[in-house]
């Protein structure tokens, strides 16, 4: 079954017939929302509406984590995890298509109906393990924003995270590239105060996640190591300031910041936070000794599968 909303196709081919997870009724008002206003009223809706659910889901500072990629009409893109679409609209002005997975059928028609004068999208409603097997081509591009660190509620087995890695692979061009915007386990924030940002306990991911189960982030090192096992040993490391969420600025190991550049640090909308110390300024000290990029607060990671 398919359903038309404007020029954006949903296929509900593999959808179970009830979303597994929804955020209540703020989702209605959002599709309303996306239904009734265009992409420059947006941020006029935000204004007004004073809910972080509609700044996270309709705020254009959350394209920036993919509006500067390399993407050009001959690509192919798959994002998996499609959500309300915030990064969808980007994708899709880039590449010459995007198809898209997303497991809640509310979210996918928030989407569709927010871009729906692109002719170029296809959403595939259900999950990801599901439709997979299914997918019409290989890709140039498939991004992970948001969703990587989700792979245990979803992909399943002992190593699911490994699982996911290899599987989306497979889906890949010869030269194809995975990108991932995940936070840092080690993120600077956590340290400094801010609650994890999936679970909402102090210090849960410093300490190891003792107590989550489901959902878990890596440091650097550890994404390399999970890179590394599953054959993706050809990756470059990116650092969104403040975070991949709302990214002002993004660094890499080419050109990082500079001191005093680091001030925009009491950005956890959402959460509860203490201060234990000044961000700013352990950032300057971090750049000085040359520690950034293990404790900046999300990676932007591009990788590819490396020489036989």
């Amino acid at each position: 079954m398919k359903e038309q909303v404007g020029k954006v196709t949903l296929n509900y081919q593999w959808y179970s017939g009830k979303d597994l997870y929804c955020d209540g009724p703020i989702e209605d008002t959002m599709l309303e929302i996306a239904s009734t206003y265009g992409e420059d009223e947006l941020n006029g809706v935000i204004a007004r509406s004073n809910s972080w659910e509609i700044l996270y889901h309709f705020s254009h500072i959350r394209q920036n984590i993919v509006s500067w990629l390399p993407i050009t009409s001959r690509d192919n893109v798959l994002e998996i995890g499609a959500g309300c679409g915030a990064i969808t609209g980007a994708l899709a002005d880039l590449a010459g298509t995007v198809t898209c997975i997303e497991l809640s059928k509310k979210r996918s028609l928030i989407n569709a109906n927010r871009n729906c004068e692109k002719d170029n999208i296809e959403i595939m409603v259900g999950n990801f393990m599901d439709i997979e097997p299914n997918l019409p081509m290989q890709y140039d591009y498939i991004t992970l924003i948001g969703v990587f660190e989700y792979a245990d509620s979803y992909i399943g087995g002992e190593d699911p995270y490994e699982t996911f890695l290899r599987t989306i692979a497979r889906h890949l061009k010869p030269d194809g590239k995975i990108i991932i915007a995940i936070e840092n386990q080690m993120g600077l924030k956590y340290w400094a105060g801010c609650v994890e940002d999936h679970v909402g306990k102090f210090f849960e991911g410093i300490e190891g996640y003792h107590h989550t189960e489901g959902v878990r982030t890596f440091s650097r090192s550890g994404m390399e190591e999970l890179l590394e096992k599953v054959g993706l040993t050809k990756y470059k490391f990116y650092y969104p300031y403040p975070d991949y969420k709302f990214p002002t600025s993004i660094y890499s190991d080419e050109y990082l910041p500079k001191v005093g550049e680091l001030n925009k640090n009491m950005n956890n909308l959402d959460r509860e936070r203490i201060v234990l110390f000044d961000e700013g300024l352990v950032f300057d000290r971090m750049i000085r000794e040359g520690l950034f990029p293990l404790y900046s607060n999300s990676f932007l990671i591009m990788t590819e599968q490396g020489e036989d």
